[in-house]
């Protein structure tokens, strides 16, 4: 049967919500999606049919507006998804219908610039350029596929490309058993550093020293706790995406010249209305670098930084050296409850829809 005779089903935003559970609960809803039809699009197009859409933090603040890159309502969320080719333009030379592939975030979904935006993952059907769409790499499975580049593209300009993370260093990753968290234990450990993880769930640490963090701790005495594993040296560089009270404590953590790398502030999601703020003194004493690190943004004013970044992710898949960790996985249908389960913090690494 043509995957394109069937009428399938997406997810759609209606309006932006208050806060992101306000708009998961009142202003998304599922409706029947009729398949594209490929007489209205252009020769290096491809029509995926999705069988696994990742559930990220973005895609939840998106619904609200609280993410620096808006969403015009109605669209369908899903920024990464992976699936089967179902049709190719007539310049489409290096895919086919039957291949399994990946779709990149940043050339089509909502979080993308111009006219692939509307195609969202949360459904069943989408629509990408051909620059857009790569063959899964390795063994990875659609569900592990469609929760890479995004995860390990933060990691790896974070870490590497801001943070200069080198072999024989040391860093602290907080909140390690998130989707890009986790994905930074991965990247940290393919360049030879020593990973020190946080996390408020013992059991979750527990999987996040399954997947290769040497350390991983409470954040209960972090300090005490981080001097003691480094000898009382302190780390060479704290990976926070958490932000919030940790981040002061964190500050006490480091050697002198140390690099703190922002990543994102998950503890207090609505800090545009109250800003984060981070001790001087601290700053200054310790002679330490504090990097923001915007991979989206940094990548648009420099597009440069992208090539050799997706080339080491996509080889480490290959090879099979890093694999993205899945914990939960929900029917379409049960969109609402993903999205929930992605806010309160259930996951661990990836959260998967499935179409």
């Amino acid at each position: 049967m043509n995957p394109l005779d069937q009428i399938g089903k997406r997810v759609v935003v209606t309006a932006l919500g208050n806060d992101p559970l306000d708009a998961i609960d009142r202003c998304t809803t599922i409706e029947p999606m009729p398949p594209p039809d490929p007489q209205t699009l252009g020769a290096r197009d491809v029509i995926v049919t999705v069988r696994s859409a990742s559930v990220g933090w973005v895609d939840l603040l998106m619904t609200s507006g609280n993410y620096q890159h808006h969403a015009t309502p109605p669209y369908t969320p899903g920024l990464e998804y992976a699936g089967e080719i179902a049709w190719v333009g007539a310049d489409v030379g290096d895919r086919q219908v039957g291949d399994r592939v990946l779709v990149d975030g940043f050339l089509a979904g909502p979080r993308s610039l111009g006219a692939y935006r509307r195609w969202g993952g949360f459904a069943s059907y989408a629509v990408a350029p051909a620059d857009a769409v790569h063959a899964i790499p390795g063994a990875l499975d659609f569900d592990q596929a469609c929760n890479l580049l995004g995860n390990y593209e933060t990691a790896y300009h974070c870490l590497i490309t801001r943070g200069r993370l080198a072999r024989g260093e040391t860093v602290l990753i907080h909140g390690a058993s998130g989707s890009t968290g986790l994905a930074a234990v991965h990247v940290a450990k393919q360049v030879g550093a020593t990973v020190i993880a946080t996390g408020r769930s013992a059991a979750k640490l527990e999987i996040v020293r399954a997947q290769g963090a040497d350390h991983a701790i409470t954040t209960e005495d972090l300090r005490g706790t981080v001097k003691s594993l480094t000898g009382g040296r302190g780390v060479d560089v704290v990976y926070d995406g958490v932000g919030g009270d940790i981040s002061v404590e964190s500050l006490r953590c480091v050697r002198f010249g140390a690099r703190y790398l922002i990543v994102g502030w998950a503890a207090t999601p609505f800090a545009r209305d109250k800003p984060n703020q981070l001790p001087t003194n601290l700053i200054m004493m310790k002679g330490l670098d504090v990097l923001g690190c915007p991979t989206v943004i940094s990548t648009v004013n420099d597009p440069s930084l992208r090539a050799p970044r997706l080339a080491a992710i996509l080889d480490w898949a290959s090879a099979g050296a890093i694999t993205p960790y899945v914990s939960h996985t929900f029917p379409l249908s049960d969109f609402r409850a993903a999205m929930h389960a992605k806010w309160r913090g259930d996951v661990i690494g990836g959260c998967v829809l499935h179409p």
